[in-house]
């Protein structure tokens, strides 16, 4: 083995970009950066970004990374990037981008996830044809929106990225996707890890679609070597891999050692999300719970839920307070926010499946509306409605003893405690809370070792290079349980009053 390897991790996520340079020798982070996004938002819930602000914002914090002490460019062996999932980015064929991503979090093609759902013959077929449920979220129904309302637009697409493939296009030329991202489309059977002519014909029927989909890789093998113009660029050997890469949520497990059976993550991100890893798939009759592929060879049965962060920095940004003084005020407040109950739904929800769902706060009285409890009441709902997607992972057989916490949310103290109340199980935080683009790091470390050096077990890595931080161990307190239960027994008898009105709230 060559001595003092270092790998990249690029977590190009919905709000910016994080690169972090970890070193093989030191087994550790030794430089990172990050640089932020726009994002454009329409009333009708359209949500979508220029691709070209994910590469000005790779290009400024690789840049800036690199800088970083200790850092030498001639070392780095290997990257990876961890992408948002879901979003559409259409290529014609000079491989330029048609029109802006519509991303992850788009919820204005509700109308298409229920007519392709009826052309496949209803929510059980759909989920026998892919495993999964037809998801506002998810890419399928972005294409099929493209097609209906732009099809000038259509008739342009020569191929069909997700943003982690798009990136990774523009670091090595290839055109391809991996088992994990891919299965976060809609028309990918998770089963078999295969692209389904089933969904892709209920979109297009003529081929169009089936010939624009990029090659499907398995996770450890690598997506091509970096350009020599982007070598130049950052001053790398032209020799540096590229590995697959995957979706946030797929890197963000290896980030947090969750490769084997007996672990659950939860991530306090943008939206939120639970997942474990399987050595087979999980699919759950009632769809709630998606039946991904991981980026690591197995599966990764995964809930989603839309709003997390974007409840707390809403209220954060509406109060005028910096992250100090919105965790004081959190703590200033008393478990409940004397009687305030947030639904969190400010950007519709995945689970349950409320697209076009509203926000709602309750329990409003002349004397609870107080900075502290709004705040309060933005955390604890957000929880709340993890907690949710807790019990469709208890249902479908998923057995935690405990939960490792990874996205911003969870560098809080205040909010890993509120956790591990409401969850009623322990959780810890890696040493490393940026998990995306550690699992990243680790994913092209995987790559290059198996390319170069023999078969190498990405467990082992893992197990080797993903620290627990001790310190941030947070046990459920009897008395802080049983509050936040019967408050979460409040929380699901709003949201089911609610459901009606919901429905079609936008």
């Amino acid at each position: 083995m060559d001595q003092d390897q270092l790998y990249i991790g690029i977590d190009s996520g919905t709000q910016g970009t994080k690169v972090v340079v970890f070193s093989r020798a030191r087994g550790q982070i030794i430089s990172s950066a990050d640089a932020s996004h726009q994002i454009v938002e329409t009333a009708a819930g359209g949500r979508e970004q220029d691709p070209q602000w994910w590469i000005a914002a790779c290009e400024q914090a690789v840049a800036a990374a690199l800088q970083g002490t200790g850092v030498d460019p001639a070392k780095v062996r290997a990257m990876a990037v961890s992408g948002q999932q879901h979003g559409l980015v259409p290529l014609d064929a000079q491989g330029r981008v048609i029109r802006p991503a519509k991303l992850w979090c788009d919820t204005e093609t509700v109308s298409q996830c229920r007519v392709l759902t009826a052309k496949v013959g209803g929510e059980a077929a759909m989920i026998d044809a892919i495993g999964n449920q037809m998801a506002a979220g998810f890419t399928a129904s972005k294409v099929a929106w493209l097609k209906a309302v732009e099809p000038d637009n259509y008739e342009r697409l020569d191929t069909v990225l997700l943003p982690h493939d798009y990136l990774n296009y523009w670091l090595t030329g290839e055109r391809k996707t991996e088992y994990g991202d891919a299965s976060g489309t809609a028309y990918f059977d998770v089963r078999r890890r295969c692209w389904s002519d089933i969904l892709l014909n209920a979109i297009d029927d003529s081929g169009r679609l089936q010939a624009s989909l990029p090659k499907v890789m398995a996770p450890v093998e690598p997506c091509g070597q970096l350009t020599a113009r982007r070598a130049e660029q950052w001053g790398l050997p032209e020799a540096v891999l590229v590995a697959a890469g995957g979706g946030d949520n797929m890197m963000a497990a290896i980030g947090t050692g969750n490769v084997q059976q007996g672990i659950l993550t939860a991530s306090l991100g943008t939206s939120g999300t639970i997942y474990a890893y399987s050595d087979k798939p999980v699919v759950d009759d009632r769809g709630e719970l998606a039946a991904f592929c991981s980026s690591s060879g197995g599966w990764l049965p995964l809930v989603c839920t839309m709003n997390v962060t974007v409840a707390t920095e809403m209220f954060r940004h509406l109060l005028q307070m910096d992250l100090k003084q919105f965790n004081a005020a959190v703590g200033q407040a008393p478990p409940g926010a004397e009687g305030l109950l947030l639904l969190p739904f400010f950007n519709g929800e995945r689970t349950p499946a409320l697209p076009e769902a509203a926000a709602t706060l309750d329990g409003m009285t002349s004397v609870n509306v107080k900075p502290a409890n709004l705040c309060r009441a933005a955390m604890e709902g957000a929880t709340l409605g993890l907690r949710y997607g807790l019990d469709v992972m208890l249902r479908n057989g998923i057995r935690p003893t405990e939960i490792r916490l990874a996205g911003g949310g969870a560098k809080s103290d205040l909010w890993r405690q509120l956790a591990a109340d409401v969850f009623q199980l322990p959780v810890v935080s890696p040493v490393s809370t940026e998990a995306g683009a550690l699992g990243a790091a680790l994913q092209a470390m995987w790559c290059y070792c198996n390319q170069n050096e023999g078969e190498t077990s990405l467990a082992d890595l893992c197990s080797e290079f993903v620290h627990l931080d001790d310190a941030s161990r947070a046990r459920p307190l009897g008395e802080a349980t049983a509050f936040y239960a019967d408050l979460y027994q409040r929380y699901l008898a709003l949201e089911r009053a609610m459901r009606p009105m919901n429905r079609g709230a936008r």
